[in-house]
């Protein structure tokens, strides 16, 4: 049974590969399974209907016969453990593949997007111009740690894996915020995973939703 995804009518991100169905999006091309995609209003997110799939009112969600998943990190997993290409044979390098998505999310997500949201919710505050150092400290101290267990290795443990899948895509929020330029190796890292085919088509599809050429 071919999935349903929903993602945005229209993206916040103006088709920059931000939003968080691209994450659904890349793990369904790297694994080589079609996939439907839903486009959902913002007002229509809210609605019983949808709220109904994604109790938060948000996307991704994915259909699938009677399975219903919302989050990120948890359909990317379903895929992944569904369908080869995304997790190692090995038993102990699979359970390492899937730490490292929850550290993605986890550890390395958090201070990223605060750092990426403050200047929308927090501008006008006394305290703005005095958090944001301490905000971007934050990731610094995440990606130090980041950069220094990836060192030279192409991937984060072994071939590429829903792991590295779910890393890149949230430093990839951190693009803009001049701190990643700090890193080499991780900007190599992030510039290898965009070379693979598999984002580049998922990159396209969700573009092509963000310019009105998806039909």
């Amino acid at each position: 049974m071919i999935p349903t995804i929903t993602a945005f009518e229209r993206s916040p991100d103006g088709g920059q590969g931000l939003a968080r169905d691209m994450r659904v999006r890349w793990a369904l091309e790297e694994a080589g399974q079609p996939y439907n995609v839903r486009l959902v209003s913002f007002a229509a997110m809210k609605q019983p209907a949808h709220c109904a799939l994604q109790p938060f009112g948000q996307i991704p969600t994915y259909e699938e016969g009677d399975l219903v998943l919302f989050e990120s990190g948890s359909i990317v997993l379903h895929i992944a453990e569904r369908h080869g290409g995304l997790l190692p044979d090995d038993a102990n390098a699979r359970a390492r593949a899937i730490t490292w998505m929850f550290a993605a999310i986890g550890t390395i997500e958090p201070p990223i997007v605060e750092r990426e949201q403050v200047p929308f919710t927090e501008r006008d505050q006394p305290w703005y111009e005095a958090r944001l150092p301490l905000l971007e400290q934050r990731i610094r101290d995440r990606l130090n740690v980041l950069s220094g267990r990836l060192g030279t290795a192409d991937w984060l443990d072994g071939g590429f894996s829903a792991g590295d899948l779910m890393m890149v895509m949230v430093l990839r929020r951190a693009e803009g915020m001049d701190i990643l330029e700090h890193y080499p190796n991780l900007s190599a890292y992030i510039a290898r995973a965009e070379a693979r085919p598999a984002y580049q088509r998922a990159f396209a599809a969700q573009l092509a939703v963000a310019t009105g050429n998806s039909g």
